[in-house]
């Protein structure tokens, strides 16, 4: 998508910058100075409000594009007044009533051109306001929602992979915090509470980077509760996730990175054998 200023904004603002750029020269001539025609169109006055936008004046902008979306409801280009409307209060940091605006362009002009601009705004909203891992994620939760609804109907759009980046980077900070309530639990020695963590980083967030961990610490936990078949399960699931990473390396031509807890799930795996051979022989 073309970017002018440091914001994002849709491909076809070529098209209204030309459109912008033919009414202020055809419309706004009769303003003087500050002062704006009180009988401007609504072309007019949208043409006035890009300008006022793409300047960065977004406190201004924001007025002239809400009286046309409440002027001219039903006009052919209330939606694109609708969405930069969400624009200045996404540029101006005012968070919620930006996602209020998205949520009205989409409920109200399904059939709009900037549905997918919205839709990735609205995502970005709450990605925007969800804070530190630490922290209640409800917003995070909230920009996953927001994403995946982007990607399941707007699959062939320009902005997909920024979509995905983003979906990704949610994913791991709502993983990051059940690992870290699973790793206290498991370094304070609490091990069946950590183990009710880790499975939840396990069964709700496998395609992170705590699912590797997660696994891991899970099979050295039950290995320690003597829960030996389990474990073994465990580290099966670990090493079916290093041979699928390996194939998709050789598929893509690329290296394969040695992954952070292989050899340590190796030698548990060694350790594991070891014990149920020895209880099995107890057993006899």
């Amino acid at each position: 998508m073309l970017m002018l200023t440091n914001v994002h904004l849709p491909k076809r603002i070529l098209a209204a910058c030309l459109y912008t750029g033919f009414f202020l020269l055809a419309g706004l001539a009769a303003c003087g100075g500050n002062k704006l025609r009180a009988n401007l169109t609504t072309e007019e006055r949208l043409a006035y409000a890009m300008q006022l936008f793409q300047k960065k004046n977004y406190f201004d902008a924001r007025t002239q594009f809400r009286i046309v979306t409440l002027n001219a409801p039903g006009s052919t280009i209330v939606d694109q007044a609708q969405y930069y409307l969400g624009e200045c209060h996404y540029e101006m940091d005012e968070l919620i009533t930006a996602a209020a605006e998205y949520e009205k362009l989409l409920r109200l002009y399904p059939q709009s051109e900037y549905l997918d601009d919205a839709q990735y705004k609205l995502g970005m909203c709450y990605f925007r306001l969800s804070p530190k891992a630490d922290l209640d994620q409800k917003y995070t939760w909230r920009a996953i929602e927001e994403f995946q609804r982007f990607l399941d109907d707007f699959p062939r759009s320009d902005l997909k992979d920024e979509v995905v980046e983003k979906l990704n980077a949610t994913r791991n900070k709502l993983a990051k915090k059940e690992y870290g309530v699973a790793d206290l639990y498991r370094r304070m020695a609490y091990y069946e509470a950590a183990l009710v963590y880790f499975d939840e980083v396990i069964n709700r967030f496998y395609d992170t980077k705590y699912y590797e961990p997660a696994l891991f610490h899970k099979a050295e936990i039950l290995v320690k509760l003597d829960r030996y078949d389990e474990a073994k399960g465990t580290l099966s699931l670990l090493f079916e996730k290093y041979r699928q990473e390996r194939e998709r390396a050789q598929a893509a031509n690329a290296a394969a990175g040695a992954p952070k807890y292989e050899q340590r799930a190796q030698n548990l795996q060694k350790f594991l054998e070891g014990k149920m051979a020895t209880n099995g022989q107890a057993q006899n």
